[in-house]
């Protein structure tokens, strides 16, 4: 209980963004949409809020809920920008800033009080230089573990600031309900119910034995969460972890069955996947194709490599073989492609030419890509999609380095 840590949550972030860099849309209800025909809202404004509206709603249910309400689409690359210079903006008070999603980082400010004199003190500089460099406001919540701190940043919303000291930490928790806990989904809270476990008292009181007989290994993390114990470091984007997976999926606008389509989207993901895994430096030996039906059934299949592969056309092949042996039962709603298995590249020229001359082109693609934005230049067999693919950004985003999760 001696670290001092700090979690800021972005307050509507896609949308105050929005708002910030069209001054026509501040003060009116706005919702922030993809661009397929079959998107959600992404993020509403403060001000569509007491509308009902909110984000996973459909456009449809959104529009009957408030009539007036203002559609954007999502701009990622304004998003990612000013996500950056947040960043920079939090590394200006601690080295150590993890970040959590565009909209959220983790601070640890323990070492950093001699210098600003309490946490407090930092957290009004950051919301202070925020909204007078941004037009932006958020979330704070301070306290002894990053478990807490996030809590803490849920507690009091929009541009709240909440610190839990260590002493209080028993009888926040004794009533709160274990769903309010990052790491406690749906599916685990109804477990717990059945258990008779409702709230972060009862869970940290619980026995371990019985935990564990249900949860496995997971049993003792839970039990350690209801007490509000959190050892998990803050871990800076120098400090991250090795990545595991690289993955991309998409909805598809309308439901589809037709081989030729599915292999058009498919090479759109592999074109996706491959630049990402390019950027890192890696290869890839096992290579899965993830597919959902019209009714939501969800599924993979996935096929072990004889070498590490890192081109999209090497990945839309391995992703296509495992196509050609399905069946489908029904059309496709949602196509998803994902490599695993992954190694860093060692930086060696190719023997043949061809091999040679392949990396080469790839090399030149993907600079010509990094400089004026994805699929700028891409195969022919995309032309038809230009326009059509996933343009929600991740909530995985990172500006630099990877962390241990797939990009969906």
């Amino acid at each position: 209980m001696s670290r001092i840590v700090m979690h800021i949550d972005m307050n509507a972030f896609f949308a105050a963004v929005e708002q910030q860099s069209n001054p026509a849309l501040r003060g009116r209800p706005v919702a922030v949409v993809g661009s397929q025909q079959r998107t959600i809202i992404l993020a509403a404004s403060y001000e569509a809020r007491p509308y009902g509206v909110k984000t996973g709603m459909t456009l449809h249910e959104a529009r009957q809920r408030c009539p007036h309400l203002q559609m954007v689409h999502a701009n990622n690359r304004l998003y990612t920008n000013v996500s950056q210079q947040m960043i920079r903006l939090f590394q200006d008070y601690s080295p150590q800033v993890e970040v959590f999603s565009v909209d959220e980082a983790f601070l640890d400010v323990s070492g950093c009080l001699g210098l600003f004199g309490s946490a407090r003190r930092i957290a009004y500089l950051i919301k202070s230089r925020l909204k007078t460099q941004l037009g932006l406001t958020c979330s704070i919540g301070i306290a002894p573990n990053k478990l807490l701190a996030k809590l803490a940043s849920d507690m009091q919303k929009p541009d709240g600031l909440v610190q839990i000291e260590a002493e209080e930490v028993g009888e926040i928790l004794e009533n709160l309900s274990v769903s309010e806990l990052c790491g406690i989904g749906r599916k685990t809270a109804e477990k717990l119910k059945r258990l008779g476990i409702t709230t972060c008292g009862a869970l940290g009181r619980a026995p371990l034995p019985l935990l564990k007989g249900h949860f496995g290994l997971l049993g003792e993390q839970l039990l350690m969460m209801g007490q509000g114990i959190d050892q998990r470091p803050v871990v800076s984007l120098d400090q991250e972890a090795e990545v595991k997976t690289v993955s991309h999926s998409m909805t598809l606008r309308q439901d589809i069955r037709d081989r030729e389509a599915i292999a058009r989207f498919v090479l759109q993901l592999s074109e996706m996947v491959g630049r990402r895994m390019r950027r890192y430096g890696v290869s890839g030996r096992t290579v899965t194709l993830i597919v959902r039906y019209a009714d939501f059934t969800t599924f993979s299949r996935q096929q072990q490599l004889g070498q590490a592969i890192f081109r999209s056309d090497q990945i839309f092949c391995a992703a296509m073989t495992i196509a050609d042996r399905m069946i489908l039962a029904q059309p496709v709603r949602l196509l998803g492609v994902r490599m695993s298995t992954l190694e860093y590249r060692e930086q060696q020229i190719p023997l043949l030419p061809e091999e040679r001359r392949q990396e080469a082109l790839t090399a030149s693609l993907d600079q010509v890509n990094d400089r004026y934005g994805e699929f700028a230049v891409m195969p022919a067999n995309l032309l038809p999609l230009k326009g059509k693919g996933s343009h929600v950004i991740s909530p995985a985003w990172r500006p630099e380095g990877i962390r241990n999760v797939g990009v969906q």
